[in-house]
């Protein structure tokens, strides 16, 4: 398993998903641009001790991410996906695609990716959760299958 976080721009969310990356020794994908720098203070806190341990790149596309795993399959998570997270039979291979937290993914994407696009269910009155809520839910799911 891997996670991309596509244009994140909020530090400690990525500081808690690098954390999160950490403790189940998944390698994490940022790509750019980034909505914050890699030193700043709220990236530190949020993920303490733990972000030297974390396995990480940053890269300017997903087309880059795809090159280096040709056999992966890659879901993308959003609140417009019709199929939910748990309906899907993960392989180990597979990549974790998070949106960013203003914009979510690209139309782009959006068109290009529609069968691979998967959701968390939500019935409250929210538009989305938390992004690091959402990688930990669909990164233990995926693990909880394979595992």
């Amino acid at each position: 398993m891997k996670v991309v976080l596509y244009q994140p721009e909020i530090p400690q969310n990525t500081g808690t998903i690098g954390r999160l990356c950490v403790a189940t020794e998944t390698p994490l994908y940022l790509v750019r641009p980034l909505g914050f720098h890699l030193d700043e203070k709220a990236i530190r806190r949020s993920g303490l001790d733990y972000w030297q341990h974390l396995q990480y790149k940053i890269v300017d596309s997903l087309a880059e991410i795809k090159a280096e795993n040709p056999a992966a399959r890659l879901w993308f998570l959003s609140t417009k996906g019709t199929k939910t997270y748990t309906d899907v039979s993960y392989a180990e291979n597979d990549i974790l695609v998070f949106g960013s937290e203003g914009a979510g993914l690209s139309q782009e994407i959006y068109q290009q990716e529609q069968a691979q696009l998967i959701t968390i269910p939500q019935w409250g009155p929210v538009r989305s959760l938390n992004l690091a809520t959402a990688v930990g839910i669909t990164l233990y799911e995926a693990y909880r299958q394979l595992k």
